[in-house]
């Protein structure tokens, strides 16, 4: 019962956050992430325990999808680790291991919600949604800093109420620099975060520049202030001036 149709929530409401699938049976894992992806999300997948330890280790992800039964190890031991080092990550198992004792474990040990396998996908997307939209935006609809509000079901967004026309990496370069206000990014966490592993350095970091240099001017031509910093040698901060 994996696929399905019709999301709970509209497509691409929550474009470029970035999803590990760490699945082994890779035709549920291929449908999951065709099925995220077509949602908005960026998808990476890890077929085993150590390509799934060894991309937590590297990258940060909105939300990770575990399967318990790994060829090389334990998705516990995942979940375990993601704790350890404090990931912001939320985290959805999905296993065919439907006893009361592993769901019990399971959110015992840090994961926010477990899914028994089979599955409808939509349900997976909505559940996705809605642990992002806790996790990052506080349950809210609305994403408000000083004069910048963002609408997140309708992707819209307004400077000092103004509407606000964005491009779509336009957008999503906003939503990661007000869900990292004052923290310094660098131009390569910023490409990483934009086009997850399809990014090419070069080009990758010269399209940053343009999109931030956009962003800049658009949010200024609606009134607002000059929020983006940059900082020589490590790349911009989204801050007050």
């Amino acid at each position: 019962m994996f696929p399905d149709s019709g999301a709970i929530f509209g497509a691409h409401e929550f474009t470029e956050m970035k999803v590990l699938v760490v699945e082994d049976e890779k035709g549920l894992a291929e449908s999951i992430v065709d099925y995220l992806s077509r949602e908005g999300f960026v998808c990476e997948v890890a077929n085993t325990f150590w390509q799934a330890d060894e991309k937590i280790s590297l990258y940060q992800y909105d939300c990770t999808i575990v399967d318990l039964t790994l060829p090389d190890g334990d998705g516990f031991n995942i979940v375990q680790t993601l704790k350890k080092i404090a990931a912001a990550t939320g985290i959805i198992i999905i296993s065919a291991r439907n006893t009361l004792e592993d769901k019990i474990k399971g959110l015992e040990i840090g994961s926010d919600d477990y899914m028994t396998k089979p599955f409808h996908l939509s349900e997976l997307n909505a559940r996705v949604k809605s642990l992002i939209r806790r996790r990052n935006f506080g349950g809210n609809n609305d994403m408000v800093w000083k004069e910048i509000r963002v609408q997140l079901p309708s992707r819209k967004v307004f400077i000092d109420e103004k509407d606000t026309v964005l491009s779509r990496k336009e957008y999503d370069l906003l939503l990661y620099f007000l869900s990292n206000i004052d923290v310094a990014l660098t131009k390569e966490a910023i490409a990483e975060h934009l086009w997850g592993d399809h990014m090419d350095s070069s080009d990758s970091l010269d399209m940053v520049y343009s999109h931030i240099k956009n962003l800049r001017r658009k949010i200024l031509e609606k009134g607002g202030k000059d929020y983006i910093q940059s900082i020589y040698g490590i790349g911009y901060k989204f801050t007050a001036p």
